[in-house]
């Protein structure tokens, strides 16, 4: 019995393998262009698929948990295949030019935390099925060419703790449903076509620390609420239509270390010794 289970566990991992090797070899037949030869050693045995450039496999099943094919400026596109690396944890594929749409079988990868694909050509609009990946902590898209609105399904991942949708053509409002990402401590939505105003962010949002909307068309005021959340270190709203006065809370924020606020059309006065209490600005 322990001989017929040491055989069986083995062929399991063997074939588990070759599902993770199966499906970069995928990826690799997708990209059009690897100019530094980065991926060259990446292929079929005898190079095992856990010493492939940019694979780490986990200790105990070793199956692909991190993919890390960053600044090798590839080009191509992401295969449906990626769905069957199901122990995949971390997927950056940030700063090379990666286009086309988002295969939706990425929803498979239901243990993926990490995913980066910053500074591609990746185009289409922002995909709502994210929210299926329940273990999203980290979303990076910026510097890409994104359109349609912020989905509301975003407030499905609860995990979620940094957003990054900058620099692409993001229209629409910014969703309420932002404020209601308890983990939240980044979110970063700079340089789209956002419109409307900002959304009042209360006491759930309490652990932004960071909030980028500069370069967009919001209009309005800035919510009060804004000052009230004191982890805050990072407010950038600068290259709006924003009008009014600003509100006082923002400079009671100790942990503030910039405020951004040029180019916009607000009024109103600054009262004497506004930084006093703001030991790192």
């Amino acid at each position: 019995m322990l001989q017929y289970y040491v055989i069986s566990s083995s062929a399991m991992t063997q074939f588990n393998i070759s599902t993770d090797q199966l499906a970069l070899l995928s990826l690799k037949s997708k990209i059009i262009s690897d100019p530094f030869h980065l991926l060259d050693e990446n292929r079929s045995p005898p190079t095992s698929v856990c010493h492939w450039v940019g694979v780490t496999c986990g200790s105990r099943h070793q199956r692909v948990r991190l993919l890390n094919l960053s600044n090798m400026d590839l080009m191509g596109s992401m295969p449906r295949e990626l769905r069957n690396l199901t122990f995949l944890v971390s997927l950056d594929l940030g700063s090379n030019n990666f286009h086309v749409n988002l295969p939706q079988e990425m929803t498979h990868l239901h243990r993926l935390k990490f995913l980066d694909l910053s500074f591609n050509s990746f185009s289409g609009e922002v995909p709502s099925w994210f929210e299926f990946l329940h273990q999203l902590q980290v979303l990076n898209l910026g510097n890409n060419s994104f359109t349609g609105s912020i989905p509301s399904s975003f407030s499905n991942i609860s995990t979620l703790e940094t957003s990054i949708l900058k620099f692409n053509s993001i229209e629409g409002q910014i969703s309420k449903v932002i404020g209601s990402l308890i983990n939240l401590t980044v979110l970063n939505l700079g340089g789209n076509k956002l419109i409307g105003f900002i959304p009042m962010l209360h006491s759930n949002a309490s652990r932004l620390e960071t909030l980028e909307i500069s370069y967009n068309s919001l209009q309005g005021n800035i919510p009060e609420g804004i000052g009230y959340l004191h982890n805050m270190k990072v407010l950038s709203i600068q290259e709006n239509q924003l009008t009014d006065c600003i509100p006082f809370p923002v400079f009671n924020i100790s942990r503030i270390e910039v405020i951004a606020l040029s180019n916009n059309s607000l009024s109103g006065y600054l009262p004497n010794g506004l930084c006093n209490g703001l030991p790192k600005l």
